[in-house]
């Protein structure tokens, strides 16, 4: 980030270096430590990482209120964290697509991830069905985010679409 920007001076910047700090330690600790394969890397204007564990049930709005939904049929649960690779502070509001391919080479699909309320980490995510254990590839597809932005020098990164691959992702499936 500029530093000479009139929206935020050094005080206001160092607390938000803080708080990515503190955002990509939630997620490093949900990647190594919490699910079954996780990883980082830098795409653009910003840092892209994912975790993969078994599917989860969630709330979902359902008629006006959150209803319970187990995963039924769904075996993995795919979760992309999106940073602003310069505080390192989770990026809300975006569109992201996920591409699963197997093991041959064969798309799974793709599909959106919505933006996932979690207790330790915000994350876009989704329960997926997959039909094998195995190592596949995750293409993530963010489009460029519409919110409005403070800021006259800073303010216009995330212009363009990024797309970033993860090769070698260590699927193992929750149930069948």
């Amino acid at each position: 980030m500029d530093p000479t920007s009139s929206e935020a001076d050094a005080k206001q910047l160092e607390l938000a270096r803080k708080q990515g700090s503190t955002y990509r330690e939630a997620l490093e600790h949900m990647a190594t430590s919490v699910a079954h394969d996780g990883g980082m890397k830098k795409a653009g204007d910003y840092i892209v990482g994912y975790a993969v564990e078994e599917a989860e049930g969630m709330y979902m709005w359902q008629d006006g209120e959150l209803h319970w939904q187990e995963p039924g049929d769904e075996n993995l649960h795919v979760e992309i964290a999106v940073l602003d690779a310069s505080d390192e502070r989770f990026v809300p509001g975006l569109k992201i697509t996920g591409t699963l391919i197997d093991p041959d080479g064969n798309e799974v699909g793709t599909h959106e991830h919505e933006m996932l309320w979690h207790p330790m980490i915000y994350h876009y995510g989704r329960n997926w069905t997959v039909p094998a254990d195995g190592e596949y590839t995750l293409k993530v597809h963010i489009d460029p985010p519409t919110f409005m932005r403070h800021d006259e020098i800073n303010g216009c990164r995330f212009t363009k679409p990024v797309d970033v691959t993860f090769e070698g992702v260590k699927v193992e499936r929750g149930q069948d």
